[in-house]
């Protein structure tokens, strides 16, 4: 899937990481002659590459079908709130999609047999396949609720 770069940091080998819209990451690094990048290396290089289109191989967070709608939403719910029925394992209804929304904070997301895992955060949606097991996990404090859709 196709992302954008949206910053850079330094990770503790002092390696340079992109970090990208869609919640990954992925190492930049200039190591001849399996790697060319030597533009990772300056600060105004860097910087011209934020904003552009990268693919993310660890990117394959389902997408909701075409007229799918909401039928139904959860309150918000915080660290403090979350049912546990959420924490573990389980899945939606045959025909039954959902959508987590955070509204602060960061939740984790994971789904799929082997587990793919999500750092959901606002403006970043978690997709919920029918039928497909999957759990959230707290990251500190966060406010989220869940959206139930289904083909009208």
């Amino acid at each position: 899937m196709q992302t954008t770069i949206t910053g850079f940091h330094q990770d503790d080998a002092r390696d340079w990481v992109a970090e990208l819209a869609c919640g990954h990451t992925q190492h930049m690094r200039h190591a001849p002659p399996w790697q060319e990048r030597a533009w990772v290396l300056q600060d105004d290089e860097r910087a011209r590459r934020i904003g552009q289109e990268i693919a993310c191989p660890l990117c394959d967070m389902p997408e909701l079908p075409e007229g799918v709608a909401v039928y139904k939403r959860t309150p918000s719910f915080d660290q403090d709130s979350v049912p546990a029925a959420l924490l573990a394992e389980h899945t939606t209804k045959a025909g039954v999609w959902a959508r987590i929304v955070v509204e602060s904070g960061v939740l984790e997301y994971s789904f799929g047999t082997p587990h793919r895992s999500f750092e959901l955060r606002p403006g970043r949606f978690g997709i919920v396949v029918p039928e497909v097991p999957h759990r959230v996990a707290l990251r500190g404090a966060v406010r989220f609720h869940v959206e139930f859709l289904r083909a009208p």
